[in-house]
């Protein structure tokens, strides 16, 4: 059953309170990532290599950074490779921001209203493609300006508010998640009947095909299918799971899917998100080139929030503790060996020895 709650993300909270899962850490010194804030001492401590075998992107040489702070819920990074900058929303500000890598300037503003925009991702052209909480769309910019359309209903009627994406290379199809977080809320968009947390449909997985446009529902075992992103060989498509922030009977996991052409088949529980007996929520997730997938982790506290690593057997091998709430990750830079974190109210960046297996 449904659970009657209070919004998601500070109901979640407040039951790791109550339960005793959020971690103790009011007698430790927190991490100070200020602009007057000490040097790290090298290897960052934060950075943690759980099987040193097989996680192998640590630098030994590189500090997480906080490259802005003041949000009211950092989402949906993505990379621009020819534009060598980074987009990301805004959520409750109603507005995406973009970081330039040349000078490290992070602009305010750069779509304003966005529509309570979360997701972000870019198109083989280049064009941006933003899953608006408000609106309950997918939608694409052009380059004179305009907005497209692309998506606001699927088989079973309108969406509840489309989440996250990417985009296939071969045939320029867009597939995406639709959780229904955003227009649950009026915090993060607007609710139009009584406040109620239904979904106004099942939570899905969909696909915009790249020619005719047609949207057709992939999967819905998830319960709130959130993140998603393909593996190097875009052989499987992987989607985190936030169905215990409503459904009580939920798994915080991350599932796998083969791709078979335009549809995905096989689901099966790829990654366990509990770690030593604490079990947070995976959000964003992105792949590296061997395969391993970056999952943002959250709603347990400190030691446990940041970034999760798995290896391709599902076996988590590394992690990066974040003194916020991670809600997704993209790699960047030009030579894709920059991890972005929106976390919070903040962008965090890690250089590592990996390397993103898509931009976006």
């Amino acid at each position: 059953m449904l659970r009657t709650a209070t919004p998601p993300r500070r109901a979640m909270l407040g039951g790791l309170i109550a339960g005793g899962l959020l971690a103790s850490s009011a007698a430790e010194a927190q991490r100070d990532y200020g602009r007057q804030a000490p040097p790290v001492r090298y290897p960052d401590p934060d950075v943690l290599a759980l099987d040193p075998k097989r996680f192998r992107a640590k630098l030994g040489n590189a500090a997480i950074r906080r490259l802005h702070t003041g949000m009211g819920w950092a989402e949906g990074p993505a990379w621009h490779p020819t534009g060598r900058f980074l987009i990301f929303s805004d959520i409750p500000n109603d507005e995406c921001l973009r970081y330039l890598e040349e000078d490290h300037h992070v602009s305010r503003r750069y779509r304003s209203p966005s529509g309570f925009a979360n997701g972000n991702t870019f198109d083989r052209e280049g064009r941006q493609i933003a899953m608006r909480h408000r609106h309950r769309d997918v939608v694409r910019y052009e380059r004179d300006g305009q907005v497209t359309i692309l998506a606001a209903r699927g088989p079973d009627g309108e969406f509840n508010a489309p989440n996250d994406a990417v985009v296939h290379p071969e045939d320029g199809s867009i597939w995406f998640t639709d959780p229904g977080y955003g227009a649950l809320m009026d915090y993060e968009g607007q609710r139009h009947d009584t406040g109620s947390v239904r979904p106004f449909i099942k939570e899905a997985v969909y696909r915009i095909d790249g020619q005719s446009g047609a949207v057709t529902k992939l999967a819905d075992q998830p319960f709130k299918p959130n993140g998603l992103c393909f593996s190097p060989d875009y052989k499987i498509l992987y989607v985190a799971d936030t169905g215990s922030s409503h459904y009580a009977e939920a798994k915080n996991q991350i599932w796998a899917y083969d791709v078979d052409g335009a549809t995905i088949r096989n689901p099966r529980a790829f990654a366990d998100m509990t770690l030593d007996g604490k079990s947070g929520m995976a959000d964003g997730i992105r792949c590296d080139t061997e395969g391993n997938v970056w999952s943002s982790a959250g709603w347990v506290g400190d030691g446990y929030d940041g970034v999760h690593v798995f290896a391709p057997d599902g076996q988590r091998i590394g992690q990066i503790r974040l003194p916020e709430i991670c809600s997704n990750v993209c790699f960047g830079g030009s030579r894709r060996n920059l991890l972005f974190m929106t976390a919070s109210q903040s962008l965090y960046v890690l250089p590592v020895e990996a390397r993103g297996a898509h931009f976006c």
